[in-house]
């Protein structure tokens, strides 16, 4: 029982939730706002928005999926980079073998 109620307090609280969603919020409508008005050159928009993107995946790791780098929270954050890892290793591996085999039928 008490194994279960010390995993209760690690889940995050309505205010952390909410701090999460604002600033996805945030980070989600400066690049859709750069990219319609088109207030800024294409360079600098896509800068931004890869940038962007990059911190929203911090805050959305932070916030809703409550990784964190401290002795507790370690064994969490290993998985997770661990299955990070292997996820983009399956992406890039794909798009370089559809890349090659395209390569070879031209």
């Amino acid at each position: 029982m008490s194994g279960h109620s010390s995993e209760a307090n690690t889940h995050g609280s309505v205010k952390s939730y909410l701090t999460g969603f604002v600033l996805s919020v945030i980070l989600t409508a400066i690049p859709f706002w750069m990219v319609m008005t088109e207030a800024f050159d294409k360079g600098p928009t896509y800068i931004t928005i890869i940038l962007l993107a990059i911190v929203q995946i911090f805050v959305h790791l932070k916030y809703f999926l409550h990784l964190n780098f401290s002795d507790q929270g370690k064994l969490d954050t290993y998985s997770f980079i661990f299955a990070a890892v292997i996820i983009v290793m399956v992406v890039a591996l794909s798009v370089w073998i559809i890349y090659a085999s395209n390569a070879m039928m031209m």
